[in-house]
């Protein structure tokens, strides 16, 4: 199969014929064979029915069902796992992302070589207060600790080599950072696409400030996970030996102060009434308990079974 295209959706029930429709428009005489996964994020406004009715007539969708609101790192890990096409692209079902750039993101991967493309929303259609500042912002920080020197990291509308999507592990909410995710597996050649950004149509965007203050906290998250999350103890076990030994040489040369002093007949402290000793004794409490994290850390993530354990409902 030449292409997937995976939408995950949460109470998108009015968007979801006129999104297939313009779909099918978009690709009718570019793309020979393709597959249209609808992943339904537990919609409560009958959002699974209108998939479903449309399913009936139309072979080339594809629904998956969630029994409860897992968000859309979930929604995309398995569709991701069920795409069958050599390309995938992922976009929202909320009419604001366009199908008709996917062909130029798809020559863009099959000729230009890219592993990823990136979609990127020059031209906004979003409050500028609420989102579109918060947006600038957070994919200025997100360029600076990745690395990876795209404007717009979050964007919906990306197309990615079925390799990519297959290779790493979407969870908690990690959606955003994809782009990470594929470099830090190895997939190196990420473009980015000016695309045509349209106007909400219907129903309310799910972006609020807790989104924001999240995505950021997300992506320090990401940063640990990826640099010491197979290896903590590189982390924890150096700062634990940091502490431990500076610990340890304050007391000896405490010790060793209140010794000289006492032998040469000069007043002296007792080495338990000075403040420095019991800050070392700390140190050394500290750096052999963050030690002993990292040596945890290590047996845990060695011993870890499979995050991505979600109760889907039903799939066809």
């Amino acid at each position: 199969m030449e292409l997937s295209i995976v939408i995950s959706l949460y109470n998108e029930k009015e968007s979801l014929k006129e999104l297939v429709a313009w779909i099918h428009e978009a690709l009718a005489g570019k793309v020979s064979t393709y597959e249209i996964i609808m992943v339904d994020d537990g919609s409560s406004d009958g959002s699974w029915e209108v998939i479903q009715e449309m399913a009936a007539g139309d072979k080339t969708i594809h629904g998956i069902r969630f029994r409860r609101n897992y968000g859309k790192s979930a929604a995309l890990y398995c569709g991701f796992e069920a795409a069958q096409g050599d390309i995938v692209v992922t976009m929202d079902a909320d009419l604001q992302d366009d199908p008709t750039e996917i062909p130029e993101m798809m020559r863009m991967i099959t000729e230009d070589g890219y592993d990823l493309v990136s979609g990127w929303k020059k031209i906004r259609h979003d409050n500028k207060l609420t989102k579109n500042l918060p947006s600038k912002l957070y994919n200025a920080t997100a360029r600076k600790v990745t690395g990876i020197k795209l404007h717009d990291m979050n964007c919906g509308l990306k197309a990615y080599r079925k390799d990519v999507v297959k290779n790493i592990e979407v969870f908690g909410e990690m959606h955003r950072f994809i782009p990470y995710l594929a470099k830090e597996a190895g997939f190196t050649k990420i473009g980015e696409k000016v695309v045509h950004h349209r106007k909400r149509k219907y129903g309310k965007s799910k972006f609020g400030l807790s989104r924001f203050v999240n995505g950021f906290l997300d992506l320090m998250t990401i940063w640990f996970l990826q640099v010491f999350g197979r290896q903590p103890m590189h982390l924890f076990g150096l700062l634990g030996i940091i502490n431990f030994v500076a610990g340890i040489i304050i007391a000896i040369w405490l010790i060793v102060k209140k010794l000289v002093l006492q032998a040469h007949g000069q007043v002296f402290r007792a080495v338990t009434d000075q403040p420095l000793f019991y800050l070392a004794l700390l140190a050394v409490v500290i750096g052999t308990l963050l030690f002993l994290t990292g040596f945890l850390g290590e047996m845990i993530t060695r011993n870890s079974s499979n995050r991505n354990t979600y109760n889907i409902k039903e799939r066809f």
